[in-house]
């Protein structure tokens, strides 16, 4: 046992020196940084974290300050958020119009802001069809709740029509039971 211990290690050790020695140190590979082959993506995303710590004042004033600047892809996309921004002033439409240009400018810029343009715009149309169907079950449930109350004013109205019918009836006598026999013991 000692034998095949001794024989995995060596094994394992052998393995582990082959793939490090695969590199000579000033040869060795350093990871691409993430901004290297997406520069505008990270400031976006930048500023979508920003949009969490506006109130709503500054809110209404980042969007007309964007809306002022020309259109350029960065400043599209920027506005789009804050078009979608729960705590914002809504209008997922103009949102998915303003991505919709992003994603098909010819701008070279607008080419590394393309995976999150389109990343918003799943969500958006995502949000908008979630919110499609709340309508269609809120006007689903306010139809059900009118049958409901037509249904009781129509049952309302048999228990009175039957209350009258009951008052209209004469009224019963007592009635007296004959008595019982005195004869019979």
């Amino acid at each position: 046992m000692n034998n095949k211990f001794a024989q995995v290690l060596a094994l394992s050790l052998a393995c582990l020196l082959t793939a490090c020695a695969g590199f000579p140190p000033d040869e060795q590979i350093e990871p691409t940084p993430i901004t290297a082959k997406v520069p505008q993506v990270v400031p976006a995303l930048a500023f979508y974290q920003s949009l969490q710590r506006m109130s709503a004042t500054e809110l209404t004033r980042e969007r007309t300050a964007l809306g002022a600047h020309p259109s350029l892809p960065a400043n599209q996309l920027r506005l789009a958020m804050l078009l979608g921004h729960p705590r914002a002033a809504q209008d997922l439409n103009r949102a998915l119009g303003l991505l919709d240009s992003v994603m098909k400018s010819p701008d070279p810029g607008a080419q590394s802001l393309i995976p999150l343009a389109r990343l918003l715009t799943d969500n958006y149309n995502e949000r908008l069809k979630i919110d499609a169907q709340a309508e269609k079950q809120g006007a689903q449930l306010k139809e059900q709740l009118k049958e409901s109350q037509r249904k009781t004013l129509e049952l309302q109205e048999k228990l009175n029509a039957l209350a009258d019918i009951e008052l209209t009836l004469p009224s019963r006598g007592q009635t007296t039971r004959p008595a019982p026999a005195s004869g019979a013991k």
